[in-house]
């Protein structure tokens, strides 16, 4: 297994070089062998300069998040490493009921949701705050689960069943492809657990063939467009992931097929004003908290970025933690740009393990030509 991966790693480093502005990769590693993987990813990162690490949701049974990784985990976080996780058949298995339905349909999904989990409950990413970890699938499960996990977490825990969980920062470095067939609802449950900054586009290539990546591109544009996401933002998400400081290089040689920089038929220009109402359910114990970043994170955007108009919080009379933020862009980058500011991060991390449902519902606006004649009138 170790010269294999060895062989694997060498091998696709060659292939990187020949072909820098076609190609990155993440090196393999030898698991369950703890100590030959912690070499393997000392010389991937050191020698090879691979552009991260490629960890499975279990090695025969050992999964991500046990404690037996943690000496791998600091030399993967002394090294500000990147690592992709993607699902392995799960340990153990009941073989009649995969053959009914494949490991794709439910078990891959389950197990990613399952490692990841696991790696939240033992605060992994919390304790390594340097890796950013991208998570397959639209987040697989994690968006049902989250919601549950954080419901049941002061029972459990006061029960003595689970440990602290510092919610902020273990959610801080994730990152979610998108492959996997994901629809609109899909896409708006993970937007409820992350933001649109990081979010990065995935094909699950070769196991989707060439027709069917075209196709679920073609069908990926107008989802992101509906959902009032610039898709551009994907590239720039994956160019910054890994340190990529050179222009994105959106010509024929990215390819077709895999390119997300195609023009969105969106249904307004990027000129005009974008209006959306954020719909906010918050968890009773953290309404007053969340309350308080929502009203810092709006005067500070209204202050400090000339491009937000509004962001206005309200909260229902009949049911106080149902809370509708009215936002208003002067154009599609004043929001690009405000989703990435230091105020907007540390209001999404920072409620991430409060909000219970969040649904982004984007307007138009009946008299468009009014608008500037409301806000003289309000000045």
């Amino acid at each position: 297994c170790r010269s294999v991966v060895r062989s694997y790693n060498d091998e696709t480093a060659i292939l990187c070089a020949r072909h820098p502005s076609r190609f990155k990769f993440c090196a393999s590693l030898p698991l369950p062998d703890v100590d030959a993987s912690l070499h393997e990813a000392v010389y991937a990162l050191d020698t090879l300069h691979t552009d991260g690490i490629k960890l499975a949701t279990n090695s025969r049974g050992l999964y991500l998040g046990d404690a037996a990784l943690d000496p791998l985990m600091q030399v993967l976080d002394d090294r500000h490493a990147v690592v992709i996780i993607h699902p392995h058949r799960p340990v153990p298995l009941n073989d009649s009921l995969v053959q009914t339905t494949p490991l794709a349909i439910y078990e891959y999904p389950a197990e990613t949701t399952r490692a990841v989990l696991n790696m939240i409950a033992r605060n992994v990413p919390a304790r390594y705050p340097h890796i950013k970890f991208v998570v397959p699938h639209a987040g697989s499960f994690l968006p049902l689960a989250l919601p549950r996990l954080k419901s049941l977490y002061p029972i459990v825990r006061q029960a003595g069943l689970m440990n602290d969980i510092d919610w902020e920062a273990n959610l801080r470095n994730f990152y979610y492809d998108l492959a996997g067939g994901v629809t609109p609802d899909v896409l708006r449950a993970l937007l409820s657990i992350t933001s649109p900054a990081h979010l990065l586009y995935g094909s699950d290539y070769p196991y989707v063939k060439a027709e069917g990546v075209k196709k679920s591109t073609s069908s990926l544009h107008r989802l992101l467009a509906a959902c009032g996401v610039d898709e551009q933002m994907l590239a720039s998400n994956a160019h910054r992931l890994f340190n990529k400081e050179e222009d994105f290089n959106r010509g024929e040689e990215a390819g077709d097929a895999l390119s997300l920089v195609a023009d969105v038929d969106a249904q307004a220009p990027d000129t005009a004003m974008l209006i959306r109402i954020s719909e906010i359910e918050v968890y009773p114990e953290y309404l007053q908290e969340y309350l308080d970043f929502a009203l810092h994170v709006g005067e500070a955007s209204v202050r400090e970025e000339s491009g937000v108009i509004a962001i206005y919080p309200m909260v229902q009379q009949r049911d106080s933690c149902q809370i509708r933020i009215l936002e208003i862009y002067a154009n599609q980058e004043a929001y690009k740009h405000h989703i990435t500011t230091q105020h907007f991060q540390t209001y999404k991390q920072g409620t991430l393990h409060m909000v219970k449902s969040l649904d982004l519902v984007d307007m138009h606006p009946m008299n468009a030509a009014d608008m500037p004649n409301i806000f003289k009138k309000m000045r």
